[in-house]
This record gives C-alpha cells, sequence and structure tokens, in this order.
C-alpha cells in the first residue's frame, strides 16, 4: 500500500486571502443565525410583551453591551454579503484570474468596515 494522502491536504496549499474570506463568510454567516435570530426572537417577544419588556430590551441594546452586539451584527450582516456578491460573481465564471480573485478577497473585509461605519454614521448622526 502506498504511503500517501488520499487528497490534498492542508500542508500542499498556501493560506491566501481567498481563503479567509471564504472561512469569514461561513462564520459570520452562522453568527448571523445564530446572534441574529436570538435578537429578533427578543425584540418579537418584548414588542408582544408590551411597553416594560420592549423599554427593557431598548435599554440594554443602547447600553455599550447592546452597540458592540449591534455593530458585530451588521459588521457580520455586511461582511457576508460583500463575500456572497464575490461568491455570486465566482459562480458565474468570472474573477477565477489569481490577481483578479486576490483583489477581490483583499476588497471583500475591507467594503464590509466601509459599509459597516456608513451605516451606523448614517444611524448616528442622522
Amino acid at each position: 500500500m502506498a504511503n500517501r494522502p488520499l487528497s490534498p491536504h492542508l500542508q500542499i496549499w498556501k493560506w491566501g486571502p481567498h481563503m479567509a474570506v471564504s472561512i469569514l463568510h461561513r462564520v459570520t454567516g452562522d453568527g448571523l443565525a445564530v446572534v441574529g435570530l436570538g435578537v429578533l426572537l427578543w425584540w418579537l417577544g418584548a414588542m408582544a410583551g408590551g411597553a416594560e419588556s420592549y423599554a427593557t430590551f431598548a435599554d440594554l441594546m443602547g447600553s455599550p453591551i447592546g452597540m458592540i452586539v449591534l455593530v458585530g451584527l451588521s459588521w457580520a450582516f455586511f461582511t457576508h454579503m460583500m463575500s456572497g456578491l464575490r461568491h455570486f460573481v465566482l459562480d458565474i465564471g468570472a474573477g477565477y484570474e489569481l490577481d483578479t480573485n486576490k483583489f477581490w478577497s483583499v476588497l471583500s473585509p475591507i467594503l464590509a468596515i466601509f459599509f459597516t461605519a456608513l451605516f451606523w454614521a448614517f444611524i448616528l448622526f442622522k
């Protein structure tokens, strides 16, 4: 029996931005599903529970910890969206050239940070 790997292993592949963005896409999707769903259900329950329940929710979400959660959720949303758009372009068969792929892999999280900052600037300074 030959002593060889059955498939390409992590020792063969060099880490690149495209791999990091792909992993980040999965992590942000899971975070949006778990944390985002939890906040959404809490918000709906607080609205159904009356003014006192909603005031408790609004006070906690307006606190520094709540703002960190909300900013994190919006960052995860924009990161997932930018990476999803990148994957959509790849799915139609474009952007596979190494330089193009690397450029969009690096630009995707940068655009997500920019859009998150723009989103919160719009909310806070409106």
